[in-house]
């Protein structure tokens, strides 16, 4: 799965539900606002993290809350959320016709796959070890 910008604008969506619910109700379109994505594409982001158990959205008045505890969601949770259902699930993706006549396109897969397999492990453990609890801590 590639990493596209609803990765990080779910992260910042979730940092702003947090950080403002007390003080605002956090729509789709006060979020559109902070993160300068489209408010309809807040809205899928939204739906994604509701169908991963990330969130809440309350439907007439608006407003989302988070499901769970912020030291409870890790940046892999969030990842994971807003690819799943993704027809490629790795960061790196292939060139779709190697030369199977050629000798280097031939064996790509077999010398390449295994360090691109290793480095997608290496970002999915990094990226369980940050949670969004973590994130807020940093915020002024």
């Amino acid at each position: 799965m590639k990493i596209s910008v609803r990765f990080t604008a779910a992260v910042h969506t979730l940092l702003c539900i947090q950080y403002f619910e007390k003080n605002y109700r956090v729509t789709s379109d006060f979020i559109s606002a902070s993160t300068g994505v489209n408010a309809v594409i807040i809205r899928k982001i939204l739906l994604q993290l509701q169908k991963a158990g990330l969130v809440e959205t309350a439907a007439g008045i608006g407003g989302s809350h988070l499901a769970k505890k912020t030291d409870e969601i890790t940046l892999l949770s969030i990842y994971n959320a807003i690819n799943e259902g993704e027809e490629e699930r790795e960061v790196f993706n292939f060139h779709p016709n190697p030369n199977p006549k050629c000798p280097v396109g031939q064996n790509i897969h077999l010398v390449l796959d295994p360090a691109l397999e290793a480095a997608q492990k290496a970002m999915e453990a990094e990226l369980a070890k940050t949670t969004i609890a973590d994130l807020l801590k940093k915020l002024p």
